[in-house]
């Protein structure tokens, strides 16, 4: 063919035209049929063969292009799996890189601060910690390679006396037990073992004393128990300034003793066996409140272990100051919560020259809370004003733990101090006042020995309650304050329950501050019982613009009542506080606020 649109060679006696691809596929196959019948007919004008025929070359090219296409079906089944692998590589780095940046920003590049002031318990996540036996028995030899093997201690005695006592209001879980018990003896030892506990984000509940009647120490996440009672040293008395420095494992009672040989002395004086550590915690009082204050007033300065083993101290030792915020005051009543003390500045008074104790009975609760009343109203300063209701007077009686019989009716106990002449003075104005709220009695101790016999009557009620107990019995001692104006009010109104329920009880009190405490005695059958009692008295006290503890502290029992004291967003803060301190819930986890939200029916109704 001379050209793709042209006409045929000369011979073939014929001419065409079609478009140009048509025409190639057209002629080919032409030449294919054609050429042999020319070649038949015209024999003598066949030309001279030079090499393969047309018709071979086009066979040898077909094969040629099915062998290449075999081939690249073969070398693709060969590649395919490779290209499978590769694919799935480059899928896995792509993922891991994407984690690996997304973890980056997430963890590592500054983030923005969390911007709401206060912490509402919808919006915490439940503690997590690590407490897999193979990883405590690591933390374990941490601890003995710190404080030494014999203040290390699992011996199941030491593990249950962490746990609870006869007395706490609270009933633990039998699984809530510390997995040991650790005895440092200076602040460095305790920085250590919470920079252990950080690290392993083991839980820890600082123990001092165990008087506590609230659950304090309860370690409801388990972990480890920090336990004090070998930090018992005064470490300083400066006689000149009034103040002295201590460990918190020293009792108050140790203390007045050291104390009294200097002529000092430091008033608060909750119950027996108390330790200044534990009494820091709970922000107590006792008896002596009235006159002196609570222990708010009487701590100077913290040294302090936080949550990741940071120590601090709160301020130095100047009777005030305006230095920045008041952090002694907020670790004050915190129960352990915010950090553990390990050493505190206290505050001393010179031991009155004179003392005096007078006790008056009265037909009533109520008659002897208008004393009270008269009393306070008219300025006079007695050093502490205590009642007991006509219940309390026969539990005395009929335990023993007194060298007298008391008249069996409510009764107040009062103590004086000061000079000799301020101290006669005070006795006359008191006689007449209670006389005046109609008195049946009144008395007063004429020297020491009388002095000791009087109130030791106010120092064994409790013991003297729990001595009625039958076997099986619990105790259950609750406390709520409430302006003394309502004083009469609510006494005279939880008396009347407590006859009602039936159970055991008597009525004790700090009255000069407005602040009284039930005793009751249960059995596990009433324990709602008991539990509707102290909850119908709380509930009475927050009506009556008063507070749900004043002295004892939250602890476990009540915490829940805080939002109704306080309102929910008080305790928020109160939250926040809590976790800018303790990010990770190390210290004493569930104590004084909630950190995660209660199951279905725990709290109950208001």
């Amino acid at each position: 063919m001379s050209r793709l649109t042209g006409r045929m060679p000369k011979g073939l006696g014929q001419s065409w035209t079609a478009p140009a691809a048509a025409v190639v596929r057209r002629q080919t196959c032409l030449a294919v049929r054609t050429v042999p019948a020319r070649f038949s007919s015209t024999e003598s004008n066949k030309p001279k063969s030079t090499g393969p025929s047309f018709k071979g070359q086009l066979t040898h090219s077909i094969m040629k292009r099915l062998e290449r296409e075999r081939a690249d079906l073969e070398r693709m089944a060969r590649t395919r799996p490779e290209s499978t692998m590769a694919r799935n590589f480059s899928i896995t780095f792509v993922i891991f890189f994407v984690g690996s940046v997304s973890w980056f920003l997430g963890y590592q590049y500054p983030r923005d601060v969390d911007p709401n002031s206060t912490l509402p318990l919808n919006a915490t996540r439940p503690p997590s910690y690590k407490l897999n036996p193979a990883h405590l028995e690591a933390a374990w030899a941490d601890f003995v390679e710190i404080v030494g093997q014999d203040n290390v201690s699992t011996v199941e005695d030491d593990i249950k006396q962490h746990a609870t006592s006869e007395w706490s209001s609270h009933q633990p879980d039998p699984a809530h037990k510390p997995f040991c018990v650790v005895y440092p003896s200076t602040t460095e030892q305790v920085a250590a073992l919470m920079k252990i506990c950080h690290t392993r984000r083991i839980p820890v509940v600082g123990y001092s004393g165990g008087t506590s009647l609230e659950g304090h120490y309860t370690p409801t996440r388990g972990g480890i128990c920090v336990d004090f009672s070998r930090m018992n040293k005064v470490l300083a008395l400066h006689k000149d300034d009034l103040d002295v420095v201590v460990q918190p494992g020293v009792g108050w009672e140790d203390l007045n003793e050291q104390l009294a040989e200097h002529n000092l002395f430091f008033p608060p004086d909750p119950g027996p066996g108390a330790q200044i550590g534990g009494m820091i915690g709970t922000g107590c009082s006792g008896t002596n409140a009235y006159r002196y204050g609570t222990m708010r007033e009487w701590v100077l300065s913290l040294t302090v272990v936080l949550a990741d083993g940071t120590v601090i101290k709160t301020r130095q030792r100047p009777r005030k100051s305006s230095a920045g915020y008041d952090l002694t005051k907020l670790f004050i009543g915190s129960e352990g919560t915010l950090g553990l003390v390990t050493e505190a500045t206290l505050k001393l008074c010179v031991k009155p020259a004179a003392a005096s104790v007078a006790v008056a009975s009265f037909p009533s609760i109520r008659h002897a809370a208008d004393c009270v009343a008269r009393v306070v109203g008219d300025g006079i300063p007695v050093a502490a004003v205590e009642v007991l209701d006509d219940d309390q007077m026969r539990f005395l009686n009929g335990s023993g733990g007194t060298s007298r019989t008391w008249r069996e009716a409510p009764t107040l106990f009062f103590k004086f101090t000061g000079t000799a002449a301020g101290v006669k003075e005070q006795v006359e104005i008191v006689r007449r006042l209670a006389t005046r709220a109609g008195g049946q009695s009144f008395e007063f101790a004429r020297d020491d020995d009388e002095q000791a016999e009087l109130w030791s009557a106010r120092k064994e009620a409790l013991w003297s309650t729990m001595a009625q107990r039958r076997p099986g019995d619990h105790v259950w001692t609750g406390d709520v304050a409430v302006p003394m104006s309502r004083l009469p009010d609510i006494i005279e109104e939880t008396k009347r329950d407590l006859k009602t329920s039936g159970l055991t009880s008597s009525i004790v009190g700090h009255v000069g501050d407005g602040n009284f405490h039930i005793i009751l005695l249960y059995n596990d059958g009433e324990r709602k019982l008991a539990e509707d009692c102290v909850h119908r008295m709380v509930k009475r006290a927050v009506e009556m613009e008063g507070t749900v503890t004043g002295e004892h502290g939250v602890g476990l029992v009540k915490r829940d009542y805080l939002p109704h004291e306080l309102g929910e967003t008080t305790v928020d803060a109160m939250r926040k506080i809590k976790a800018a301190f303790d990010p990770l819930c190390l210290l004493n986890c569930d104590k004084v606020v909630r950190v995660q939200k209660p199951k279905r029916g725990e709290v109950a109704e208001w």
